[in-house]
């Protein structure tokens, strides 16, 4: 009987539960919408992580969104979800009684790709996961990086824009507010009254409210100016925000990952065009490649298996 360990991805819309070999081959998935509720992420992580448990599981690995503070194991704030000071490591070490590493949820799924995807081979990784907010993670010297704390990564909090929009975490015009899934969804919603014949609106059925950034990728597929125009601001403004971190961290790649990357070369076309831009000594940094996940929506999932299996495993 081979180990295998699972791995279970909490974001804003969705948790995800897979059972993965050490290699990361995926066996079995669960997946299940992310509870409003503050009382109740836990439970849905552990129900989830329940539907895939098998006899050969010998660890189980979280990422979840938010400050997960390492020490502890506990989320003591999370902008795009309800819970606060939720004890996620003792929860799921009571329920299964397994060796359980917890994690942010970018922190994880910067570890898949160092380990298994886009990063392997760099000893110095930027991870941006774009998905409903923004996160991410870190690889310096051959080393995950965590912070004082375990908040290291919050990337999508940097102020951007100081009279810009209400971010989820009470500050305005974070990074993320302006360069994520949510920014799509925001300015596709506008775009169905603004652009009533666009192929946003046709999809939408003339409903703001059935707007989603897989929508506005679909439209930009299909060629729709205006979602084409959406996608570009976006990675416009993510672009910014890369060059940004690169300037300060000095990374040899910097991987895209996340929900919102699934629209691919749509965003990063101009998020490395705005990029070069706006980093400092563009010359000196040609060789920084602006890549997709390769572990795409998994990627967070795959990695908190993986990690619980290196630093937990029995």
């Amino acid at each position: 009987m081979t180990p295998t360990a699972i791995g279970v991805d909490v974001g804003g819309t969705k948790v995800n539960a897979l059972r993965v070999t050490a290699d990361g081959k995926v066996l079995d998935r669960a997946t299940l919408p992310t509870p409003e509720d503050a009382d109740t992420p836990v439970d849905v992580l552990i129900d989830a992580a329940r539907a895939v448990l098998d006899v050969d599981v010998s660890v189980i690995g979280v990422g979840a969104a938010g400050l997960l503070e390492r020490s502890t194991g506990v989320m003591r704030f999370a902008p795009n979800i309800a819970w606060r000071d939720a004890p996620i490591l003792a929860r799921v070490h009571e329920a299964f009684g397994l060796p359980t590493v917890v994690d942010n949820d970018c922190t994880t799924a910067t570890f898949g790709e160092w380990r298994l995807g886009a990063g392997r081979g760099h000893d110095d990784v930027l991870y941006v996961g774009v998905g409903t907010g923004i996160g991410g993670g870190i690889v310096m010297g051959g080393s995950l990086q965590r912070g004082a704390r375990g908040f290291a990564g919050e990337i999508g909090h940097l102020v951007v824009e100081p009279d810009g929009p209400v971010c989820g975490c009470g500050n305005h015009g974070c990074w993320e507010v302006v360069a994520s899934g949510n920014a799509i969804m925001r300015d596709g919603a506008a775009a169905v009254t603004r652009h009533e014949h666009s192929a946003i609106a046709i999809l939408a059925g003339g409903e703001p409210d059935r707007v989603t950034g897989a929508l506005v990728s679909q439209a930009a597929r299909d060629g729709d100016a205006t979602a084409l125009g959406i996608l570009a601001e976006v990675g416009h403004r993510l672009g910014q925000g890369i060059a940004g971190l690169v300037n300060v961290l000095d990374p040899s790649i910097v991987i895209v990952g996340g929900g919102v990357a699934e629209a691919g070369e749509q965003l990063l076309v101009p998020a490395r065009a705005s990029y070069l831009t706006h980093v400092e000594g563009r010359e000196l940094r040609a060789d920084v490649g602006i890549v997709e996940a390769e572990l795409g929506p998994d990627g967070a999932a795959i990695g908190a298996a993986v990690l619980a299996m290196e630093e937990a495993a029995p």
